[in-house]
Order: structure tokens, then C-alpha cells, then sequence
């Protein structure tokens, strides 16, 4: 994929193909490709909803869409040239082979690295390109955000095992439910009100970054979890 931005999508359209290929390419069972294929659902869903004039502002949602799709699309490069991923995202591309973790867990793993880290960050690359406040974006968030609220409980009922397999689901229930899309995604948008207020002080901005990664991080590796 050429951009002039290497954390920028070109469009939405480009980002749901640049997924379809990663779908092809990478095994069903690979932790990245489950949590691949639910963000091309959402990636879809997005784009229908935006045909059908369901965003505010479609052209800052399509930007807020690209960037945030765009720092997912980097972790993926990052992981395949043998580099480090941001911090939010290594529990996973360690994880991402381990027999013992299920595909909810890689499926969850991967929304909390993305909406707890890259989403904040997109907001403000978003303002940032477009010469706007957070608050002109707020409308359209909570709207992406109820088309994701929409799919969650369709993803945990797609990838949680069948009820013969009780030894697995009760530990397996208790981890999915410790962690809420909704409590993470009102987290994403106080941070990027504080990073917006930082954006003129590089040194604290940089360190607030390094911490949301890693404190993002973490809460991965608990959700990572092997249950066998």
C-alpha cells in the first residue's frame, strides 16, 4: 500500500480489499486473521452505513475511518518486516499461534489494541488533518462507535464455543466479560482529549502515548490468557 503517511489508509474501499487479501493469505486459526476478519465486518458495516447517510460529517468520518484503519494495516507491515509492533499490539502477534488461546480471546485482544490505543491517536491525526476540534468529530465517534457496540455481541456469539464444551466456556465467559467496548471506547475519547490538549508539549504527548500503549498492552495479555 503507497501513501504519502504510512499510518493513513488510502479510503475505506482499499482498506477493506487490503483486509480481504490478509484473509486469504493468513491460516483461519492465526490470532491476527480472527481479529482481521471481525474488523473487516466493521470496516464493511461502516461503509454501507456511510452510503446510506448514517454519519454527520461522511468526509471527516471517511478520514477518521482511513486513520484508524491505517494504524492497524501499520501494525501488520511492522510484524511482517520482522519489526516491533506498537506496544498495545505485541500480546497479540506473540499470541497469535498459541493452541491454548481461543479466537474470542484473539478476537477481544485485538479490539482493545485498537480501540484503546490507535483509535485516540486517529482522532487526533483526524483534527490535526482536517484543522478541527475534537468536538466536530464527537457526533460521528459515537456513531462508529454504536455500529461497533451493534457487531460485539454478534462477534462473541459467532466465536464462543458451543455448550458441550463447559470446562472451556466458564473460564472463557469470566475473561470476555472483565472487559467492556464500551467502557474502552469512552477511554479512547478522553484520550484523545488529553492528547489534543498536549498536541503543543512533543515530550509529554510522546510519554502519554508510550504509557496508553502499554497499559493497553497489558490488559491484551490478560485477555490472552491461555485457557488449555
Amino acid at each position: 500500500m503507497t501513501t504519502t503517511d504510512p499510518l493513513r489508509a488510502p479510503n475505506l474501499q482499499q482498506v477493506a480489499e487490503r483486509m480481504r487479501t490478509l484473509d486469504a493469505a493468513l491460516p483461519a486459526r492465526d490470532g491476527v486473521s480472527v481479529f482481521n476478519r471481525v474488523y473487516l465486518s466493521v470496516t464493511e458495516e461502516i461503509g454501507r452505513r456511510s452510503e446510506e447517510g448514517f454519519f454527520r460529517y461522511p468526509s471527516a468520518a471517511s478520514e477518521l475511518g482511513t486513520r484508524f484503519a491505517g494504524r492497524y494495516l501499520h501494525a501488520v507491515d511492522a510484524a511482517a518486516a520482522g519489526l516491533r509492533p506498537p506496544a498495545c499490539w505485541r500480546p497479540l502477534f506473540q499470541q497469535r499461534r498459541h493452541p491454548g488461546v481461543r479466537p474470542l480471546q484473539f478476537a477481544l485482544a485485538g479490539i482493545n489494541a485498537h480501540v484503546g490505543h490507535d483509535l485516540a491517536l486517529a482522532v487526533v491525526d483526524t483534527c490535526r488533518g482536517l484543522e478541527c476540534e475534537p468536538e466536530c468529530l464527537e457526533t460521528d465517534f459515537e456513531r462508529v462507535g454504536d455500529v461497533l457496540t451493534a457487531l460485539e455481541d454478534r462477534i462473541r456469539e459467532d466465536l464462543m464455543p458451543g455448550p458441550d464444551v463447559l470446562d472451556l466456556a466458564d473460564p472463557l465467559t469470566h475473561l470476555a466479560g472483565a472487559w467492556s467496548l464500551g467502557r474502552a471506547r469512552d477511554a479512547a475519547w478522553a484520550a484523545s482529549r488529553v492528547l489534543w490538549g498536549l498536541r503543543h508539549t512533543d515530550e509529554l504527548s510522546a510519554q502519554f502515548v508510550t504509557q496508553l500503549a502499554e497499559g493497553v498492552g497489558l490488559i491484551g495479555r490478560f485477555l490472552l490468557t491461555p485457557l488449555d
